[in-house]
């Protein structure tokens, strides 16, 4: 009998499948490791993820799901698979993190929509050649077996962003690592790497380089890496490490420190004819979120946050900044499926840090979006159910309803407590009353969450600043013409707390020079 999730998504015409949790896990057992073979007949989806469960064999039969564009298949048991992903010439978002991998399909290399490829966690000895994946920007090989750099450093991938390979046995960094023109985050902590190639300052855009946990044989640099900021050991690696060729000539040394200033001159007067994002640095009140990696990690790990300062709205911007969470909702968030957004009116938040952790629905207790009275989650998600069954007989479920798969068969749910203990969240369901922005907010505190990556919740977040701004709910006084917004760094650490993430840093809020934005960093 074909499983209720997989009958739903076919009587409904879902364009999404969620399949996770310990009772899909048991079903794919009694299938002796295979999911419902019905689920292949669901042509139509394009949003896939099967996590958590015991999965170790992904069947042939998923090359029939043409119309995938996310194929989710982290925290599973599978072993291999099949050559035939390679036929998902859809497909631009594939994760198969936390399993047992040795290896991946070289036909990757044909997936030529590919924008993301998340392959940490696994045992992989090997990747294959990403030359024609022309538009990948994201690739993570963090803890595996690998021990060469990958095939990736071609001029062709103008759009590679993000390379992390943390805790592999890289040993050498190839020397033509500057001709990738996007690059701005190379993690090769916890590797073999002994000697930095001068070249890999010469990226343009390159705005992090994590080393750590490398034995280098310069041991100053070694003591850099622990101890200082990006730019500095970036700005060391340059000037100290070797090159295959190092330039010489006092006659060009001083064309080049003129050219220096005009260039200098010539950002100001962009700076002065853009529109602005300003970074405000963490302060030592800054909000902070605590979150407790032990629990969440079961349901959605990720959290990114930050704050929106000195908002001025009036009733028709409050009206386009809702509807414009809602348009990332669909869109970037991939209907809920990829992030979740929340917003609070950070003058409700009482003193003290957030935490971020899970338990079970019925110990969750919180007054949701629009409602006045304090019930469980439990309670909350039976209620939406029963009112979702009443919208079938429209053929489409609306508003919160769609999202409830999303949570369904979990044990333990998500949410975010303030300092007196009281829910102020329920990703990726609701927000509380309690926080709820109106006209009046001045500072936004915004929240992104994710079952799939922190660079998911990056991802989305970037777009959502972008958009804010363009609103014109931050313009400063002094930039007639122009939009601006300010944004304050949020921190998110663990329960011992060590720092997990900054929102936003150095590395964050890259943007093109066709986009006119300037972001002013302390």
């Amino acid at each position: 009998m074909s499983w209720p999730e997989v009958l739903t998504a076919k009587s409904q015409n879902r364009h999404e499948l969620v399949l996770s949790g310990a009772d899909i896990s048991k079903r794919i057992e009694e299938r002796k490791g295979q999911v419902d073979p019905a689920l292949f007949d669901l042509i139509n989806i394009n949003y896939l993820c099967v996590s958590e469960t015991c999965l170790s064999t992904l069947h042939v039969n998923v090359a029939r799901l043409k119309g995938l564009t996310t194929l989710v298949l982290h925290t599973n048991k599978l072993t291999q698979l099949p050559d035939c992903v390679g036929d998902l010439d859809k497909l631009k978002i594939l994760d198969v993190s936390r399993n047992e991998l040795s290896a991946v399909p070289e036909t990757l290399t044909k997936l030529s929509n590919l924008t993301s490829l998340n392959v940490s966690s696994n045992k992989i000895v090997s990747l294959p050649s990403f030359k024609d994946n022309l538009k990948l920007s994201i690739l993570d090989a963090s803890q595996n077996e690998l021990e060469e750099f990958p095939d990736l450093v071609y001029p062709e991938l103008a759009h590679l962003a993000e390379v992390k390979l943390k805790a592999n046995k890289i040993a050498d960094i190839p020397r033509n690592i500057s001709c990738l023109p996007s690059l701005r985050l190379l993690d090769l902590e916890e590797n073999s790497v002994k000697i930095v190639p001068g070249e890999l300052a010469d990226n343009s855009k390159l705005k992090e380089v994590l080393l750590k946990g490398n034995k280098l044989n310069d041991k100053r640099l070694m003591k850099m890496v622990d101890q200082c900021k990006p730019k500095q050991i970036l700005e060391y690696i340059g000037k100290n490490c070797p090159k295959e060729k190092v330039e010489s000539g006092g006659g060009k040394k001083g064309k080049k420190g003129k050219g220096k200033q005009q260039s200098d001159n010539k950002e100001a007067e962009v700076e002065d004819l853009c529109n602005k994002i300003a970074v405000l640095h963490v302060g030592d009140d800054t909000l902070k979120v605590i979150s407790e990696d032990e629990t969440v990690k079961l349901v959605r790990p990720h959290i990114v946050c930050c704050i929106i300062r000195d908002v001025k709205f009036t009733t028709e911007t409050f009206r386009s900044f809702i509807q414009m969470q809602t348009r990332l909702h669909d869109t970037t968030c991939q209907k809920r499926q990829l992030a979740t957004i929340a917003t609070h009116d950070l003058a409700l938040f009482p003193s003290g840090p957030l935490q971020y952790l899970a338990r079970p629905p019925a110990r969750i207790k919180l007054v949701p979006l629009g409602q006045d009275k304090v019930i469980t989650a439990a309670e909350m998600f039976k209620n939406l159910q029963e009112e979702a069954e009443e919208e079938k007989r429209t053929q489409s479920a609306s508003g919160i309803f769609r999202y409830l798969t999303l949570l369904e068969g979990k044990q333990v749910y998500p949410f975010l407590k303030n300092s007196q203990g009281k829910t102020v969240s329920l990703p990726p369901i609701t927000n509380s009353e309690l926080t709820k922005i109106t006209e009046s907010t001045k500072d936004i505190f915004v929240e992104i969450t994710s079952a799939s990556s922190q660079n998911a919740c990056k991802t989305v977040l970037h777009q959502l600043l972008l958009d804010t701004m363009e609103l014109g709910i931050g313009d400063f006084e002094d930039a007639p013409g122009f939009h601006s917004l300010k944004v304050q760094q949020v921190q998110v650490v663990n329960a011992e707390g060590t720092l997990k993430v900054v929102y936003p840093s150095r590395a964050d809020l890259q943007v093109e020079e066709s986009q006119k934005i300037v972001i002013i960093r302390e």
